[in-house]
């Protein structure tokens, strides 16, 4: 049971799992869950179906002791290799509680797996670091994506699914998926299972199999504004009216003020070739400067200025702060003050 390394990302870790590279403890903890489950079912997949009702063990902390943890682990498995002890929820007793198990790290038995799960919180238990790494045992730092990220992340699954997407079907995913990565996993896995290998993910399939307009969502109404098609942006608000549940206002004006930030970094960009300003808005694809090549030219870093303070106002009014408006009604007129922006800012 030889591992390298101590922290290990998420796709390093389901490498050496996939090559039977198994350490003696690890430790799985941080605030995103989904990468937590998928690699407990990795863990549990160790042992043959036939084995696991001798074999696998499945412990909650805040329900058993530290010391029942140890004596399972040192337990021999029975007809088989390995035995896999998981013990999950360890985010919920004290830290006191994960460092006892630091005597068991220092000697820990050649045939266990031990997989402490934290899910939804980081924890620090100095002692059993310290004997884990003294012992090659591995730690899993399970990050959110950053919502700035998303996109990147969407887009390399759907690549490592066999399919390409392109710019639109990007960001209705999303948007409608937003960074809830469980979700994220699901739908993609139910359009690969209807779109043939090597296939495009279009508008219209996720219109077809997730039930997200392609003609009327934030893409649609990024690219409206930044074109300054007017009567387009009032057919979209209008629909978002009339279908509020999918899609919610708050979430509407997070894109356009996204598109807007980004906007004035691309106007005092001191070097606006591609290459640069994907550096500098951290995109991964040319065609995502598209809507942005074309509002640069409709509006200028003091238009841009001054849509940015009428999305904060949006903000604070959506809050009730100094006003009672339904939040469309502050949202059609948020894009009136979007399109008939002057420039006007007080310096």
């Amino acid at each position: 049971m030889a591992t390298p390394g101590f922290t290990l990302t998420f796709e390093e870790l389901k490498s050496q799992l996939a090559k039977k590279q198994y350490a003696p403890i690890y430790l799985l903890h941080g605030e995103e869950g989904y990468f937590i489950d998928e690699l407990v079912k990795l863990f549990e997949d160790i042992l043959p179906v036939e084995e696991q009702a001798f074999n696998l063990y499945t412990m909650y902390a805040p329900q058993v002791s530290a010391d029942d943890v140890m004596d399972a682990c040192r337990r021999y498995p029975m007809m088989s290799e390995y035995q896999v002890v998981i013990l999950k929820e360890a985010q919920v007793p004290k830290i006191d509680y994960l460092n006892k198990l630091h005597a068991y790290a220092s000697n820990p038995s050649p045939s266990t797996i031990l997989v402490i799960c934290a899910r939804g919180a980081l924890v620090k238990p100095k002692d059993l670091l310290a004997e884990m790494k003294k012992n090659k045992g591995i730690v899993f730092e399970s990050n959110r994506v950053k919502s700035s990220n998303m996109n990147n992340v969407i887009a390399t699954l759907i690549n490592s699914k066999g399919l390409k997407v392109d710019q639109k079907s990007l960001s209705m995913l999303s948007d409608f998926i937003g960074n809830d990565l469980s979700r994220m996993y699901n739908e993609i896995e139910k359009l690969a299972l209807v779109i043939e290998p090597n296939g495009m993910i279009t508008p219209e399939a996720i219109e077809r199999n997730i039930g997200v307009s392609k003609d009327f969502n934030n893409f649609e109404l990024v690219n409206a504004i930044a074109q300054k098609d007017s009567l387009r942006v009032y057919r979209i608000i209008e629909y978002f009216r009339a279908n509020p549940k999918n899609n919610p206002p708050l979430l509407t004006v997070s894109q356009l003020f996204k598109f807007f930030s980004n906007l004035l970094l691309i106007h005092f960009a001191k070097d606006k070739s591609e290459k640069a300003l994907l550096d500098e808005l951290g995109f991964k694809f040319p065609w995502q400067l598209n809507d942005y090549r074309i509002g640069i030219r409709n509006y200028n870093a003091f238009k841009t200025i001054e849509i940015i303070s009428a999305i904060r106002a949006f903000d604070s009014m959506s809050k009730g702060v100094d006003s009672r408006q339904n939040e469309f009604d502050l949202l059609k007129t948020l894009m009136f003050k979007i399109l008939s922006a002057e420039g006007n800012i007080v310096i």
